[in-house]
């Protein structure tokens, strides 16, 4: 539950800031963004990564993440070409619709829900899941959609500078040669890593904006209607109804792929340009949605 009320809390303390006289809302932020991508993320990426036991049945939930985002991906791309969209709104759409908000939202409602069994598949839904898929195709679709004119090597020259691909890159070596972090270095990347929700919150907090007016609205309805209703849907036809996956476990995926989009993506869009306005609603408005949503889910979830 403190999760929950942390989430509202700072999200409403961006907002209580933008609407400060004289406060510098911009700078802010973009410093705020800039904390999230080079020094939250990194550390969670090492802290978690290198801890991680490889076995077939991780594919379920680790799965669920990559099958959303890549779905996404040609969903709205298709969607983007056929209606002539700017580049900088598919690539707002593919992120923000395509991975959720599986740690600092999914964490907390899987423990109540499913225990601290459950919890251990959300944790593998959202960091070799989630994660690693923000860490690379991720950043690929970011870098991608930012500019119509660029070229594939300063595409990757991009990448190989995104702070969390290096250390996803660090990680996976250590995980391979099963290289173990002392104590103290784990603490303090753990200490950085908590600090990553109220950080981005606050950010997107900054830029979140109330408009009936405006011309957003078209896109963020159909952001929402993926990520909080075709996403688990195709994890239900795919995962139940196709594969006859029956369980705790796949419980745990149909409910993580059910939450609303993911707070660093939204940092990720703003900071390379894809509609920053767009990504900061899927945030503000796709939350206290994904409340109501979340309860259908967790009744359709009783029937597996």
């Amino acid at each position: 539950m403190i999760n929950i009320i942390i989430i509202f809390a700072f999200l409403l303390l961006g907002i209580i800031l933008q609407n400060i006289k004289k406060f510098p809302v911009l700078s802010t932020y973009k410093i705020l963004n800039k904390i999230v991508i080079t020094i939250c993320l990194p550390a969670i990426v090492l802290y978690y990564i290198p801890k991680l036991t490889w076995s077939n049945d991780l594919l379920y939930p680790i799965g669920g993440a990559w099958i959303g985002f890549i779905v996404a991906f040609a969903l709205f791309y298709f969607l983007g070409k056929k209606w002539r969209w700017s580049n900088k709104l598919i690539g707002c759409l593919i992120l923000t619709a395509g991975l959720g908000n599986t740690s600092f939202l999914g964490y907390p409602i899987i423990s109540a829900l499913y225990g601290e069994q459950g919890l251990k598949m959300a944790i593998l839904f959202d960091q070799p899941g989630t994660v690693v898929v923000l860490s690379t195709l991720g950043i690929f679709v970011a870098t991608y959609f930012s500019k119509d004119n660029l070229k594939p090597i300063q595409m990757l020259i991009r990448v190989f500078k995104f702070p969390p691909f290096v250390f996803f890159i660090i990680a996976c070596i250590l995980n391979v040669f099963s290289i173990e972090l002392n104590d103290g270095i784990q603490t303090v990347l753990k200490g950085f890593g908590s600090i990553m929700a109220p950080v981005a919150l606050t950010s997107v907090g900054l830029q979140l904006r109330f408009e009936s007016k405006s011309k957003h609205w078209r896109f963020l309805g159909l952001g929402l209607l993926y990520k909080l209703i075709l996403t688990p849907t195709l994890i239900y036809i795919l995962y139940v109804l196709i594969l006859n996956q029956k369980s705790e476990m796949i419980k745990v995926v149909l409910m993580e792929a059910a939450m609303a989009s993911n707070i660093t993506v939204s940092i990720l869009a703003a900071s390379y340009g894809l509609k920053p306005r767009l990504a900061s609603m899927m945030i503000g408005y796709g939350i206290p949605l994904s409340f109501i949503t979340l309860i259908f889910w967790y009744f359709v979830g009783q029937f597996v």
